[in-house]
């Protein structure tokens, strides 16, 4: 026995700060499809019924991590949300602490690279760069484990999920915390826990995360965050006792 497709209700708080746009929920009706993505509901809401309507997007594979945003209060990636998983009606909203561009659209970018400068998450090293030189060997093991940090695609859901972020505005999150760690395991960076101690000891760091994990809870990539966080708080403390 078929059964109609069912109607989705779409409500999107709109607003855009360039144009003096107040803040305010708009409702789009969208006819579900097999397979729908939140990405694929939203671009039919803006060929059919509101081309203004900002969003981000890119790979739409969950790799550029461009479509976060507040899904029914929760933060995730759009192309990875899938309709049939949610309610009739799905709440839409922007990623909190960024910057807001308009509607579903803020600037991670400006964020993600205000922390790269501060943590300066890139390998330190004495060494002038051979570019014909070999690429030293690494373990397996080891390649693995940097690997696996590695894997953040900067989609700012932990930003948006941090409880921290929201009473410590210098807070660095789970994902300048998870870049240190990251950094920290590549035998090609010369500093020590130390230096790093000097970039992430203190409460705007890794004493500051109170452990509500909601980092951890909203990744979508799914990145050991509680397991590094705990890491670097002990070995910054031991850093911190000498």
């Amino acid at each position: 026995m078929s059964t109609s497709p069912r109607i989705l209700t779409l409500r999107v708080l709109r607003s855009s700060p360039a144009e003096g746009e107040a803040p305010h929920w708009e409702d789009f009706r969208v006819e579900e499809a097999e397979g729908m993505t939140l990405f694929l509901a939203l671009t039919e809401v803006r060929e059919r019924l509101a081309p203004s309507l900002q969003f981000d997007f890119v790979c739409r594979a969950g790799i550029c991590g461009s479509c976060g945003m507040l899904i029914d209060g929760k933060p995730g990636l759009a192309c990875c949300a899938l309709t049939r998983d949610h309610g009739s009606t799905i709440t839409l909203a922007p990623l909190p602490v960024f910057e807001l561009i308009g509607d579903l659209s803020v600037n991670t970018g400006k964020w993600m690279r205000g922390t790269a400068e501060r943590l300066e998450t890139w390998i330190h090293s004495e060494a002038q760069p051979d570019l014909t030189a070999v690429e030293p060997r690494m373990e397996p093991e080891l390649a693995e484990a940097i690997y696996e940090l590695d894997r953040c695609i900067e989609c700012g859901c932990c930003v948006a999920g941090c409880g921290t972020l929201r009473m410590r505005e210098e807070f660095v999150g789970a994902i300048g915390l998870n870049k240190i760690a990251r950094f920290r395991l590549d035998p090609r960076d010369e500093r020590s826990d130390e230096d790093f101690y000097d970039l992430i000891g203190d409460d705007t760091g890794v004493f500051g995360c109170m452990s509500l994990l909601g980092c951890h809870d909203v990744c979508p990539k799914g990145l050991p965050l509680q397991t590094q966080i705990a890491f670097l708080r002990r070995k910054m403390v031991a850093v911190g006792l000498k």
